[in-house]
């Protein structure tokens, strides 16, 4: 176990990182664009290659990170998240600065996560989902900031009831959570600004 929580790593850290961040960023700069990420880590299992490609570039010492039972349960993910970023676990969701979810389907509501506060909505929890695609799951339609009429996004997986819990999440604006979607071939951002819509709605 202790070779697994050490190997598997960026192999150039600074240049694989920033590839990452640039990902992310542009990801949630136009929320539905999937940017692609090539398989730069190499996590212990269920820990998805994207989903920790995206923990070692955002997660450090300062950032408290919140695991799903899935995750929690598996001492090698634990020993090779502590290694390569350093980031404590958190003890409660809401006090998580990144939580990742391994089973999205089964996680629990989206407000049990810091949502920040009015003074310092930066404070809330960034989720990252790990999902097995973003065309697959059911069609959302995406508004808002950073796109210029509607996207589309189909990621698999999705959390029960995301939608009404989105809307409520969006009410709560400026605070409320942001979510990376972490798929294989890449990432999908939905910042809290974004608004969504079913096909049917």
């Amino acid at each position: 176990m202790e070779t697994q929580a050490i190997e598997g790593g960026f192999a150039d850290p600074v240049f694989n990182a920033q590839t990452v961040f640039r990902a992310v960023m542009d990801a949630m700069a136009r929320p539905g664009s999937v940017q692609p990420l090539p398989g730069l880590a190499r996590p212990p299992a269920p820990l998805s290659v994207t989903s920790g490609a995206v923990a070692l570039t955002l997660c450090d010492n300062d950032t408290p990170l919140w695991l799903d039972p899935a995750l929690q349960a598996e001492a090698s993910v634990r020993s090779w998240l502590g290694f390569h970023t350093g980031a404590p676990l958190a003890n409660t969701p809401a006090d998580a600065h990144f939580a990742i979810i391994a089973r999205p389907a089964e996680m629990m509501a989206l407000d049990g996560f810091s949502q920040g506060t009015q003074e310092y909505p930066d404070r809330s929890t960034t989720l990252i989902l790990v999902v097995s695609g973003l065309a697959s799951g059911v069609p959302l339609l995406l508004e808002g900031p950073g796109i210029e009429k509607m996207a589309m996004l189909a990621p698999a997986e999705m959390p029960r009831h995301f939608i009404e819990q989105w809307k409520q999440n969006s009410q709560r604006f400026p605070r409320g959570v942001d979510i990376i979607l972490a798929a294989p071939d890449g990432v999908a951002c939905l910042p809290r600004t974004t608004r969504i819509k079913t096909m049917e709605a």
